[in-house]
């Protein structure tokens, strides 16, 4: 009886840590209303410099490349990872909302590393940094040093592809590269070949925002719908970029429009490298 309760216990603790108690894609609004909340935890993604010159007050600043990468774009490991997070004060019931400059691809990778680790409560705010009207939120060009946490990864590798998984699916998941076109149509490359990954098909990133005079915004999900309208719901999705990022961007939309989506971490800094595997390149 004693073991049952136990058991029922732990499941109770897994389920409230991973039940989502705020939305993925946050706007002005919710951030506004729970800017007081004291789970809510701010992270700021972008330069160290431009963090110092100003940013939300009480955002930690976790600049994106130096902490969200290892070697050759992978993700960096456990260790480092937790280590990162509970120096932001990340608890298992907090709240995180990650801004950026606008690209948003750097706020979606930490999405997408956070829903990993098993923290559902992540979300990304719809705008880049200042893209609102002035003094609408409150600004601080002092660091922001949080109490650290003990910040507990509870690893879903279901949000998580290989190069061997993805190679595996070709023909049998969605392939989705969520890189420019010409990087796709094999005109421009980052790694040494050229082209796309077999049957792969190309939704850049930059289809989920539009540009305005002010910054950029995430489009709202009436338009994203038609956006990805051709893609099938009866199969899984495999995204992939350059290194993990602008997939990230396409992981968050593509979740919230019902898909069931996971990213290929090395994406096409690994595959476009080695000559094993298969590519398809449209411009020979």
């Amino acid at each position: 009886m004693v073991k049952k309760l136990l058991l029922i216990f732990i499941f109770s603790i897994y389920v409230f840590a991973n039940e989502k108690n705020m939305p993925s894609i946050v706007d002005l609004t919710w951030l506004k209303q729970n800017i007081s909340n004291s789970n809510l935890v701010l992270l700021d993604l972008r330069k160290k410099e431009l963090y110092e010159k100003d940013h939300i007050k009480n955002a930690v600043n976790i600049p994106a490349l130096e902490n969200l990468f290892a070697e050759k774009f992978f993700m960096p490991n456990i260790e480092q990872l937790q280590e990162l997070f509970s120096n932001a004060g990340i608890k298992n019931d907090s709240l995180v909302v990650a801004y950026d400059d606008g690209s948003f691809i750097w706020s979606a990778r930490l999405y997408w590393i956070l829903e990993i680790l098993g923290h559902n409560n992540v979300g990304v705010l719809n705008v880049g940094y200042k893209n609102w009207e002035e003094n609408t939120l409150a600004l601080s060009s002092k660091p922001f040093i949080p109490k650290k946490s003990n910040f507990t990864p509870r690893v879903d590798n279901t949000k998580v592809q290989t190069k061997l998984s993805t190679l595996l699916s070709i023909g049998k998941k969605t392939i989705i590269d969520g890189r420019k076109e010409s990087h796709y149509l094999g005109k421009e490359s980052i790694a040494k070949r050229f082209g796309h990954i077999p049957t792969a098909q190309n939704y850049a990133c930059t289809q989920n925002y539009q540009v305005t005079s002010t910054g950029n915004k995430i489009k709202n999900l009436d338009e994203l719908k038609t956006v990805y309208k051709d893609i099938p719901k009866d199969k899984e999705i495999i995204l992939y970029c350059d290194g993990g990022a602008d997939a990230a961007l396409n992981y968050i939309v593509l979740q919230e429009l019902g898909y069931k989506a996971s990213v290929y971490d090395g994406s096409w800094a690994e595959w476009g490298n080695d000559e094993a595997v298969p590519i398809e390149n449209p411009s020979l």
